[in-house]
């Protein structure tokens, strides 16, 4: 019987190890209204390259001049490298536009990308951010 638990325990430790890393990654749609998106105009003050999801914050101007600062949730690194990203692509201080990105649905000033989101740089060149 001993043996038993102790395989029993063994099984379930190794089940919740495994489990773990999938826990840590969200759902798009839990957090993101894909039905709410917006095109965001600003400056560049932080960027992210970490995974599961790069990020990119920008400080966001409104028509009354009051800065809003937003992050905005792009998707693997591995995948904006295949979309001809490199880490200088974005650089702090740069003028950029997020279009048709899907806004927070707690109406925090996060905005994660679709698949039809795209990043336009100051120079027009527009890139892919998923």
């Amino acid at each position: 019987m001993r043996h038993y638990a102790l395989g029993l325990l063994a099984v379930s430790l190794g089940m919740a190890l495994a489990v773990a890393p999938l826990m840590a990654h969200h759902s798009f749609d839990a957090e993101y209204d894909a039905a709410k998106t917006a095109n965001l105009k600003g400056f560049v003050t932080k960027i992210e390259w970490g995974n599961p999801h790069a990020h990119v914050f920008i400080n966001v101007e409104d028509k009354s001049g009051k800065v809003s600062s937003y992050s905005i949730e792009l998707g693997p690194p591995y995948a904006l490298v295949r979309g001809g990203w490199q880490r200088t692509t974005v650089n702090i201080g740069d003028s950029i536009t997020m279009e048709n990105v899907a806004l927070a649905k707690d109406g925090s000033n996060k905005a994660g990308a679709t698949r039809d989101s795209v990043l336009v740089l100051s120079t027009g060149t527009k890139m892919v951010l998923r």
